[in-house]
């Protein structure tokens, strides 16, 4: 599946998006083994509650299934004026 990476995320982990084989289940088994890669993953996912995903280019929480999933997508929440 392609991992995309938006603003701080991107810069902490040094790349906008990568390809990942998985056997994660849910969004929040796939960045348990992201941030076990390296310390730029694990910076980038240390503090959960900032961090949003969207599967297949839906908003999703963590708990979210990754069955038959082709993409998920990293970004900091929005902030809106």
């Amino acid at each position: 599946m392609d991992v995309l990476y938006f603003a701080w995320l991107r810069e902490r982990i040094g790349v906008p998006r990568e390809r990942v084989e998985t056997s994660a289940a849910t969004v929040r088994d796939l960045v348990a083994e992201l941030a076990a890669r390296d310390d730029w993953h694990a910076a980038a996912f240390a503090d959960l509650t900032a961090v949003r995903c969207a599967v297949d280019q839906e908003l999703v929480d963590l708990d979210a299934a990754l069955t038959d999933a082709r993409e998920v997508a990293f970004f900091p929440p929005m902030t809106g004026g």
